[in-house]
């Protein structure tokens, strides 16, 4: 992906959370069982991605937890965010990556389940917040890198072992 000096790609780490506005891209890498979630308003050609570990901040047993670490408070946050700059909800859409098993022999234990439990989450509140999942690239067991371009809508996927593809 050639960028011109204009752009800038923006960088989420692991139980990470950042916002975009065209002309730049944004990215995260280390998608196993975590979930890239990217709601965006292509009107108005803003993003927000999202990089979660885990599906429910229920769970934690902690006081202070990382609110972009799990799918329930990062999606709370990403519609915040984004209404707040004043993006109609109607207007938003998701695209999803990851969710890969990564412990293919551990399918039987509910804990080892961390990938598909993520994705049914995110699918579940995104649902609930009536925000369509245009389009996905969930499960598996390869790791994943992905890049969202806000100008175009375009989420280009790099899967370990598979190469490129464009949703």
């Amino acid at each position: 992906m050639q960028m011109s000096s204009r752009e800038k790609l923006v960088t989420v780490g692991i139980a990470d959370l950042k916002f975009v506005e065209s002309p730049h891209t944004i990215r995260t890498s280390g998608l196993g069982s975590c979930v890239g979630i990217v709601i965006y308003d292509l009107s108005k050609q803003i993003a927000g991605l999202a990089h979660i570990m885990l599906p429910d901040s229920s769970l934690s047993k902690q006081a202070n937890i990382n609110t972009y670490k799990y799918a329930d408070t990062a999606i709370a946050y990403l519609l915040r965010y984004l209404q707040a700059r004043g993006v109609s909800r109607f207007q938003l859409k998701a695209k999803i990556a990851g969710g890969a098993q990564m412990f293919p022999n551990q399918l039987t234990s509910e804990v080892m389940r961390i990938g598909p439990r993520n994705i049914e989450s995110v699918e579940a509140l995104l649902k609930k917040n009536n925000i369509p999942i245009v389009s996905s690239d969930v499960g598996g067991n390869s790791g994943r890198t992905i890049v969202f371009n806000p100008q175009t809508g375009a989420l280009t996927i790099r899967t370990v072992n598979k190469g490129e593809t464009v949703i």
